[in-house]
């Protein structure tokens, strides 16, 4: 089978990432294979590939955004089947017994793993998950738009219950990627007003189709006070701004796995009259289940670009450059 792997992270012209062709993995004892069907490029494989975040698995395949169809069984798996159609996400393992496991915090599992990052992903032909970590996927969509809810959807919509936006208030949503674009759809269906500050005019007019208020430069103001704000862009510098649009008691959280540094905030003007900032730690299976049934409820309008698997490293580049309106996906 192709699969791409990243042999020494690091910026354009220094990495070595490579699509080769090897065996088909094995599937385990309580395992699934799949058959990719599509992979979501989250912005999370472009730090994986950047080397922004640390080498967790070396020569690791990344992806963490699959659908696939199931190929073969561990012979421990019960209720899955040949054929069955699955999603593997982000978190694929924890270890069920410490503090954070047992009070329902799993993503803060000190010995939590991650597709893509400790285990091969989905940029390839072929990619295991334990069963116990795929999750059953909603009808209605196809498998280039279920791709995306594994990670950039699951994800948002933890970063919105995260930012604890009362029943209609006013959000704000900083940058407007794949996973801004589904979680503003999210709050709008639950009755929210929604801001949208984003540095891409072609961001904003997708903003503005899908029912956002209002849509402007990401380190402009929103029209009025928020309640609640998401920064989904990797970028330190917005967050004095986004705290400073809060309201009196407003919650701004940060979504990404990675950020670059924050500059220095003004107590009076950034913190004081009880403003939070949080941050938010990958997602818990429970997490997944909610935001999976939610997409079953109410159909998203989910914007996707299409890359064959051998385009994967072209896929990134455009990420990295603001080149991709709502998500890129690869295709095998």
């Amino acid at each position: 089978m192709h699969a791409w792997r990243v042999f020494r992270p690091g910026p354009p012209g220094t990495r070595k990432f490579e699509l080769r062709n090897e065996p088909v993995p094995d599937v385990g004892d309580r395992g699934l294979l799949l058959r990719v069907l599509a992979c979501g490029v989250c912005r999370t494989d472009l730090h994986v590939v950047a080397g922004d975040l640390p080498v967790h698995r070396a020569g690791v395949v990344p992806g963490h955004e699959v659908v696939g169809e199931v190929a073969a069984l561990g012979p421990h798996v019960t209720g899955f089947a040949v054929g069955d159609r699955v999603g593997a996400a982000w978190l694929r393992g924890t270890c069920g017994e410490c503090a954070y496991c047992r009070r329902g915090a799993e993503n803060l599992c000190p010995d939590s793993r991650y597709t893509g990052w400790d285990a091969d992903g989905g940029y390839a032909r072929f990619t295991t998950v334990p069963a116990a970590y795929a999750h059953r996927l909603p009808g209605g969509y196809s498998v280039t738009e279920l791709a995306p809810l594994l990670c950039a959807g699951i994800i948002g919509y933890r970063a919105l219950r995260r930012s604890d936006l009362p029943r209609g208030g006013r959000l704000g949503v900083y940058g407007f990627g794949a996973s801004a674009h589904l979680a503003a759809q999210v709050a709008l269906a639950e009755g929210a007003t929604v801001h949208v500050l984003t540095r891409s005019a072609q961001a904003r007019q997708l903003a503005l189709d899908l029912g956002a208020a209002s849509a402007g430069d990401a380190a402009g103001p929103p029209p009025e006070p928020l309640d609640a704000a998401i920064l989904f862009a990797p970028v330190g510098d917005l967050v004095p701004p986004a705290l400073a649009a809060l309201d009196r008691g407003g919650t701004l959280a940060i979504a990404g796995i990675h950020l670059t540094d924050i500059p220095p905030l003004n107590y009076q003007d950034h913190l004081f009259q009880e403003r939070t900032l949080r941050s938010v730690t990958a997602n818990t299976r429970h997490d997944a289940r909610e935001f999976l049934d939610f997409a079953g409820r109410h159909h998203l309008r989910i914007v996707t670009t299409a890359y064959s698997l051998d385009q994967a490293d072209q896929a990134l580049a455009d990420l990295a450059a603001d080149r991709v309106t709502g998500a890129a996906v690869l295709v095998p």
